[in-house]
């Protein structure tokens, strides 16, 4: 078996200010980590005590990830640190698991306006997203649809703390 462990699970909300109000104040999570803009963005919080982290994610009406929001429906998705993206889903493909990055744009009215977006567009029809940094995501389906984002740091050590950012 590969080797990979839990490093976030992630929830839609619909007020991001709220939100992390809630998250920091009442409940104690720390801040450390953030990014986006007006079209979605997303807090990376942490328990002081567990060590556990909460992803935040905000998405506008025309997002391609924006969806009818369900209260008690919010699970944006779990994230799983692996070695190696693609090995990882040659390794799934075994059991056939396969990637479901496209079918992250749950909004495909928002999915047009993204095309024309230099930062996205090249995104749009892949299965391995793929950064200059040499870091890899894509998304996989459990078998009742929640969707697990797979992702990979190659520049920190496999044995060292779990990486605070993408």
């Amino acid at each position: 078996m590969p080797d990979w462990w839990l490093g976030d699970v992630g929830i839609r909300v619909t007020d991001l200010a709220r939100s992390l109000e809630f998250y920091t104040k009442i409940l104690g999570l720390e801040e450390i980590g953030r990014g986006g803009d007006d079209d979605g963005r997303y807090v990376l919080l942490r328990d002081k005590r567990s060590g556990q982290r909460l992803e935040l994610n905000w998405y506008a009406d025309g997002n391609p990830f924006a969806a009818p929001f369900t209260p008690g429906e919010a699970l944006d998705h779990l994230e799983v640190r692996v070695k190696s993206v693609p090995e990882i889903l040659e390794y799934l493909k075994g059991f056939g698991v396969l990637p479901a990055t496209k079918k992250v744009w749950a909004n495909r009215a928002g999915v047009e306006k993204f095309r024309s977006d230099p930062r996205v567009a090249s995104f749009m029809d892949q299965d391995v997203w793929a950064f200059e940094s040499g870091r890899s995501i894509a998304f996989i389906q459990d078998p009742d649809g929640n969707f697990l984002l797979l992702y990979d740091h190659p520049e920190e050590p496999w044995d060292g703390p779990m990486p605070d950012g993408y």
